[in-house]
């Protein structure tokens, strides 16, 4: 008896190994995996600007990196006590110009460095509805009156439009670059019901052309995975929007196996088991038995960290 509607994930193109290294950008799914990847010990950072939803936040993020173009202070807002980037998440906000201004441009700096190594990035769309202010799409609102913003949905050939140029350019900067996307699953009831679906079935499309169009761009159906093989919202979080913990933990293990071959299947196994070991919290923590315990989970930790260093 069949309960499910299996997703047919076709083979990868290209995979993913522990010498690899890559950055995960976009909307909350995107931290999901990104972490699941930081927890399995690979070489990645994840969303830098903090969560962004919409491909042209992400897009004029990644091309700050490549311009190397440092934040100003005319790139800032202050509103409600704080000074905001609306370009960044609400968590560079700072009470200081100088400090927000500080953490944009560190980050900034940072990724600059990170870029030029990466040749995985993995790129997550949450909505294809914007807010523009004086005609610049903004990454956050940060609760400032909505009379400032103009709200609008890309169209699929703005987007292709765009990431066709974006995708060039970091090619010219990392020629062995490979690109995976995603759309996330995460419905944005605010929109309402008909036109999250429109706006994620913009994304769809964008992302499907950009796949004609480059080689080294794929696509991951975890927007499929959620909605058509869990499909059941006991496989969503209280909110019913987000994916429950048991749904991401799915998903990570189809993305494994879709995109790692068996030794490094082999090495995010034990990386997750002493993951779990150092986070375990015994009822005895002074216990010399609990004390040991502790001790070889951080040496085998640290044996597994040697490994991956040497690949």
């Amino acid at each position: 008896m069949q309960l499910t509607t299996p997703v047919i994930i076709p083979p990868a193109p290209f995979g993913i190994s522990y010498s690899d290294v890559m950055m995960s950008m976009g909307s909350c799914f995107s931290d999901n995996i990104g972490r699941c990847m930081k927890n399995a010990l690979f070489q990645i950072e994840v969303n830098p600007w903090g969560i962004l939803f919409n491909p042209a936040s992400i897009a004029l993020a990644l091309q700050r990196v490549l311009d190397g173009t440092s934040y100003v202070e005319s790139d800032l807002v202050f509103a409600n006590g704080l000074w905001h980037s609306l370009a960044h998440h609400g968590s560079f906000s700072c009470e200081s110009a100088e400090e927000t201004l500080s953490r944009a441009n560190e980050t900034l700096q940072t990724m600059q460095t990170h870029m030029k190594k990466t040749n995985r990035l993995l790129l997550t769309w949450g909505t294809s509805w914007v807010y523009e202010r004086n005609g610049q799409v903004v990454a956050n609102c940060h609760k400032l009156p909505s009379q400032q913003f103009v709200r609008r949905r890309m169209s699929v050939e703005e987007i292709v439009g765009q990431y066709t140029v974006l995708i060039q350019r970091l090619l010219e900067w990392q020629p062995s670059l490979k690109i995976i996307f995603t759309v996330s699953p995460i419905r944005h009831l605010k929109d309402g019901l008909h036109e999250n679906q429109l706006s994620k079935a913009t994304l769809l499309m964008a992302v499907e052309t950009l796949c004609e169009q480059f080689s080294n761009v794929t696509y991951f159906p975890a927007y499929e995975l959620v909605l058509d093989e869990l499909r059941d919202y006991r496989f969503y979080d209280e909110d019913m929007m987000h994916p429950s913990a048991q749904a991401v933990q799915y998903i990570w293990e189809k993305f494994c196996a879709t995109y790692m071959d068996d030794s490094t299947l082999a090495l995010v196994e034990q990386a997750e088991c002493v993951l779990r070991k150092l986070h375990h919290r015994p009822l005895y923590p002074n216990s010399p038995q609990a004390k040991e315990f502790q001790k070889q989970a951080v040496l085998e930790a640290g044996r597994i960290q040697e490994l991956i260093r040497n690949l």
